[in-house]
């Protein structure tokens, strides 16, 4: 009985199965209208709430209250349209443009100046927007016994100029939007940094009434169901799309919205945040990390609202109170989101293996700082990989040797007791006793490595890093598929040198199966992305010529 080769083809298998189980996780559905965009993010500092200490607190709790925009349908004033370019602030810095509806003070557009949105136009990168065909803007403002959101109406703020540019010999830039009420100034600032892709969102309260003001920041992201481009083209990644929250039990939990569909997720904590999340980017609220906040997960009427609020405050008669929350809109980077909040860089979202994909992402970024080639931090990563286990491999490609060499005696064994196995296994356990085989050896080390390959899989498709990445010429863009279709034609044949050296399964119909699994293989890679790919073809060939020197070192020994 060859069970020792069934256990090997089976664990070949898994890795197989399990790749195309994460291949089919990362899709999503089909495209509908075009939107994403990319940002980086800036330093924890810009977090900080500023207030006097006479600026007294209401106990925490959340206000009940329809005062916040809501869905399509409802609120009809306070989601007037922007029904012109010239009834929206433009503001213009190194990274972003952004697009501010004077009425209630949303963002309603932000393109990201650094990135684009295709190689072929090299238009800026759009993330929100808000047209006749989609809609995804940040909202936000002050709810409560005070609030300026009140009785299904949102303030109109004044600004001194529409159009804001962050000079060449500035850092910051500040654009503030008024409001009186009566005998309280409000001003609602934005505050924009060179080399960012985040707003910092501030309501500045100057109380000069007689009663004390009461109310509580509120701030929520705004989306319809319309899908951002494919990575690619028509057969690119579609991998996660919709909501992700952290939560005092879940570091990161995600709801598609086939869950926000189903009800209204809520929670609350001190700090936290609440992001759409898409394929390379993401938007996110940052409120305030000292207050409790609470958040609001739902949906209705083909819309999705994320939205966050405050604990309620005070600000007593002749005094100011400031509170600020962050808006980030932009790519998936690490660095920049560990910073930003707690758990928010785990949106770059590696899976249930993702501690072993983190650290892989940091050697691999680190390999960067050196070569500064995507491509060639690829092919070293894998070759580091590679030495990492050639131990490991070593004895498997070691133990598939040995089996090879004892195929003759194996077709022999057959030929003798035909199709009595209980016999022929007897025989081949006494063979790999005499021989000292052990052929557990030879699928446990792809076990072991297993982990790691689908970790590294799941970094460079996560990676923004690699989007719009060139590599050997021909290829513009690492995050999308080859389109000439040569690493995965060079992936294929790899795979099919390297079954060669391993030994023919005498069962036909492994063997049938065994000489079919590189076909599968090359025509599912031809949809990979071209810097996936690469990993394989590298792996491939390593492994080739590890195998290949062992099986000839076991040759000459038995000569």
């Amino acid at each position: 009985m060859d069970w020792q080769r069934a256990t090997i083809l089976a664990a070949i298998l898994a890795v197989s199965l399990l790749l195309v189980r994460e291949w089919v996780d990362f899709q999503d559905r089909p495209q509908e209208v075009p939107v994403a965009s990319q940002s980086n993010s800036t330093s924890s500092d810009s977090l900080s709430t500023t207030a006097p200490s006479s600026v007294g607190e209401i106990p925490n709790t959340v206000i009940e209250d329809d005062s916040i925009p809501t869905l399509a349908g409802e609120n009809e004033v306070a989601e007037q349209p922007v029904s012109a370019p010239t009834d929206v602030i433009t503001v213009t810095t190194d990274t972003l443009k952004v697009e501010i509806n004077p009425y209630g003070g949303d963002i309603v557009g932000l393109w990201l100046m650094d990135h684009y949105s295709d190689l072929e136009s090299k238009a800026p990168f759009s993330i929100l927007q808000q047209t006749p065909n989609s809609l995804y803007v940040a909202q936000s403002g002050l709810i409560g016994k005070n609030g300026t959101d009140k009785n299904k109406l949102r303030p109109t703020y004044t600004v001194s100029q529409s159009e804001y540019r962050l000079s060449d010999s500035s850092d910051k830039l500040n654009v503030d939007l008024n409001y009186q009420q009566g005998d309280v100034e409000i001003t609602k600032r934005f505050t924009f940094v060179r080399g960012e892709h985040i707003v910092d969102v501030e309501y500045i309260i100057n109380n000069q009434s007689q009663e004390q003001w009461s109310g509580a920041f509120y701030g929520q992201i705004k989306r319809d169901s319309h899908k951002p481009p494919k990575s690619g083209g028509g057969f690119g990644v579609q991998p996660f799309l919709g909501a992700a929250v952290t939560t005092e039990e879940d570091r990161y939990k995600k709801l598609d919205f086939g869950d926000l569909s189903e009800g209204e997720f809520k929670t609350d904590l001190t700090g936290g945040w609440v992001a759409m999340v898409q394929h390379y980017f993401l938007s996110a609220w940052v409120p305030p990390q000292e207050s409790k906040n609470y958040y609001s997960l739902r949906s209705g009427g083909g819309n999705y609202l994320l939205t966050f609020q405050t604990s309620p405050f005070v600000v007593p008669t002749g005094e100011k109170h400031s509170v600020k929350a962050s808006f980030y809109s932009g790519p998936k980077d690490i660095d920049r989101l560990e910073k930003l909040a707690p758990y928010l860089d785990l949106t770059v979202d590696y899976g249930w293996l993702w501690w072993i994909a983190k650290p892989l992402f940091h050697i691999l970024q680190f390999i960067y700082s050196v070569v500064a080639s995507w491509g060639w931090s690829i092919i070293l990563l894998t070759v580091l990989i590679k030495a990492i286990f050639y131990i490991p491999s070593a004895i498997s490609f070691r133990s598939m040797a040995k089996m090879r060499k004892l195929g003759p005696k194996m077709q022999e064994l057959k030929e003798r007791y035909g199709d009595d196995r209980q016999k022929i296994s007897a025989e081949i356990m006494k063979i790999y006793r005499k021989e000292g085989v052990n052929p557990m050896a030879g699928c446990l080390p792809i076990l072991i490595q297993m982990p790691v390959f689908l970790s590294l899989y799941w970094v460079l498709l996560e990676s923004v890093e690699l989007r719009h990445t060139p590599f050997l010429g021909y290829i513009d863009d690492l995050s999308v598929m080859d389109p000439y279709f040569i690493l995965p034609l060079i992936m294929g044949a790899t795979m099919f040198l390297q079954q060669k050296l391993n030994p023919t399964p005498p069962d036909p119909m492994q063997a049938k199966m065994m000489q079919f699994l590189p076909v599968v293989f090359t025509v599912m890679f031809l949809f990979f992305p071209a810097g996936l790919v690469l990993y394989w073809v590298v792996n491939n060939s390593l492994s080739i010529l590890q195998q290949w020197i062992i099986t000839r070192k076991i040759e000459a020994e038995a000569s």
